[in-house]
């Protein structure tokens, strides 16, 4: 299990008001006391091996654009944006949200994927953001593609002071037929299936085809739980 430093995270910048574009207003949340019951957790995924080894030069939020490089990475275009909560309900502020995918090439970004020359070098391949006061994240990167063994999916990591509280994935929910033959997705039940995939859909008001999806996770209370 990895700690996270938090002596380098990432700029915020102006994209944190993409949150608030996709709906995601002070109306949408609900109080820590609206909760009767504890939440269910955000079920554990394996970390992969493909966590990058090094680092990418950019490591904020926008997986589309490398530091100032005018070429975007190819692929859908998506806006993935969602509330981390521990199971009291309580929304996590200042946790460290990592996601790492393939491109849309079918390659990590790691130099130990055999698929490593064929990836696209104008996609991240990683990015990290610190929730809002809210509990809020967002990236923008691009949907996730298939690749021999898997069924699309975005790998994630929440970090609290330092501490990996939860190592998990994302789902693509119109991807059925794969994810019902995925290994690891076999693996988890139907509550928890739920819990991990989610709808990838036009954004309303965009002519360009992007997509936003939604995902809310859950955390222990300790990195144990």
């Amino acid at each position: 299990m990895k700690n996270c430093s938090e002596d380098t995270l990432i700029e915020t910048w102006d994209r944190r008001k993409f949150i608030t574009r996709l709906g995601l207003g002070a109306g949408a949340f609900l109080t820590s006391g609206a909760y009767a019951e504890q939440l269910s957790k955000t079920p554990r995924q394996t970390e992969g091996p493909f966590y990058p080894n090094k680092m990418p030069l950019d490591t904020d939020n926008d997986l589309l654009i490398i530091s100032d490089a005018i070429t975007p990475a190819v692929g859908e275009v998506t806006h993935l944006s969602g509330i981390v909560r521990n199971i009291k309900g309580e929304p996590v502020r200042n946790a460290l949200v990592e996601i790492w995918q393939v491109g849309a090439k079918g390659a990590y970004l790691h130099t130990g994927d055999n698929r490593h020359k064929m990836r696209d070098h104008n996609f991240q391949g990683y990015g990290r953001f610190l929730t809002d006061s809210k509990g809020q994240y967002y990236f923008r990167t691009v949907k996730p593609v298939s690749y021999p063994g898997r069924t699309p999916h975005i790998h994630a990591a929440v970090s609290q002071k330092g501490k990996r509280m939860l190592t998990t994935q994302c789902y693509v929910s119109d991807e059925k037929e794969r994810n019902a033959k995925d290994m690891l997705y076999k693996r988890v039940n139907a509550e928890g299936q739920k819990l991990l995939t989610v709808p990838f859909k036009k954004m309303e008001g965009v002519t360009t085809g992007e997509l936003t999806a939604r995902w809310d996770i859950v955390i222990g209370l300790t990195p144990e739980d």
